[in-house]
């Protein structure tokens, strides 16, 4: 019997994923802008508070096999998501207590990294696998992910839109919101109940890191890092809703541009169209915001959108059997380490001198692109395993 993928679970767990990438993406922008005007705070330790996130992403990984084999999976998440909505809440209760001491603020991004990366890692290597039969688990994890992704320009954007009616608080408040909501749609959902394995290690790399995936990995990081220094703009809400557009431009040419096409044109394709608007940008620099063209955005969105999507089916094919959970938490490393550390590097690093972080951005579009072409490419034909 033919089961459809698109069932109530599904549709739960997808719009879960996607409220729970909205409660984090939607600090991208509002966070640093918080940190400046409210508490002065210099570039330097704005770019290392948002840098930090990405180290707490790997910390709960080599627990994560133990924790979900030992007890309720689902469980697991929930736990993990109230962690993360408490992180959320800490600017609402103590600011001042948070912002004067600027190691307690990278703590704080550490510890709101862990939560966030421990609950998605249960999230795409567990429960969404555990809902769909066997052969629809990798239309499953592309799906799912696309939610996440969607969250990339609708986090930012309404985070930019909640600091035009309020301040930072609001924007604390809805993530919050989100974390709940989070909670009750999988709490909607029924898991089956796994009996606990005896021999599993405390800390092992299984639904952490693939680390035949290292190549892959690291090429898809050259493109998040420079897609997070782009970020760390002063960027529009506006600007982010044609992000929008773009990623469902993407969408359409997956299942009908690049559906027959040579399987090296959709990274190549992406990573031009990225470059492209990075060039767009870059020469509008010294222009009055009047007169910035609209195309770069939706370029961007179009680029990463098919870049993203592509890279996640290599981890996918890159896995071996019964690897795939692993696979998903090395994509989501990956991806989101990189958006973290760009934006970090972009404040840290350039602050207001856009131009050259634009400059610096496509040179690593340009080096992600020669070595996905001589090397990545080739690299993953060889070693792929289904």
């Amino acid at each position: 019997m033919h089961i459809r993928l698109w069932h109530k679970e599904f549709w739960l767990m997808a719009i879960a994923n996607l409220l729970l990438s909205m409660a984090v993406t939607m600090l991208i922008p509002s966070l640093p802008l918080w940190l400046s005007s409210s508490w002065q705070t210099d570039n330097v330790h704005v770019g290392l508070t948002m840098g930090a996130f990405a180290i707490g992403l790997f910390l709960p990984g080599a627990f994560c096999s133990f924790l979900v084999q030992h007890y309720r999976r689902n469980v697991v998440f929930i736990l993990s998501v109230l962690a993360l909505a408490a992180t959320m809440a800490v600017p609402l209760l103590v600011p001042s207590v948070l912002c004067r001491q600027p190691m307690l603020l990278i703590f704080w991004r550490v510890v709101q990294g862990a939560a966030f990366g421990l609950s998605q890692m249960v999230l795409t290597s567990t429960l969404i696998i555990d809902t769909c039969e066997s052969y629809q688990r990798t239309e499953a994890n592309h799906s799912a992910t696309w939610f996440g992704r969607f969250a990339l320009s609708l986090g930012p954007l309404t985070g930019l839109l909640l600091l035009q009616v309020g301040d930072f608080r609001w924007v604390a408040l809805i993530s919050v919101i989100a974390c709940g909501l989070t909670i009750l749609l999988i709490l909607l959902i029924h898991f089956p109940f796994r009996v606990p394995e005896d021999d599993v290690k405390v800390v092992s790399l299984d639904r952490f890191f693939l680390v035949n995936g290292i190549p892959l990995m690291l090429n898809m990081m050259l493109v998040t890092i420079a897609i997070g220094m782009m970020m760390s703009m002063a960027i529009t809400v506006n600007a982010y809703g044609m992000v929008m557009l773009g990623f469902l431009m993407a969408l359409l040419a997956q299942r009908f541009v690049f559906r027959d096409a040579e399987l090296k044109s959709e990274v190549v394709t992406g990573l031009l169209l990225i470059g492209s608007a990075l060039l767009i940008l870059f020469s509008q620099r010294d222009l009055p915001p009047a007169d910035h063209s609209v195309l770069p955005s939706p370029l961007i969105g179009l680029g990463l959108g098919i870049v993203g999507g592509r890279f996640l089916l290599f981890f996918i094919k890159l896995s071996r059997h019964c690897q795939r959970g692993t696979s998903q938490s090395t994509f989501m490393l990956g991806w989101e380490s990189g958006l973290a550390l760009g934006v970090g590097i972009g404040y840290a690093c350039f602050g207001d001198c856009h131009g050259s972080m634009l400059l610096v951005a496509l040179v690593l579009i340009v080096v992600a692109l020669l070595l996905y072409v001589v090397f990545t490419h080739h690299w993953f034909i060889k070693h792929k395993n289904r």
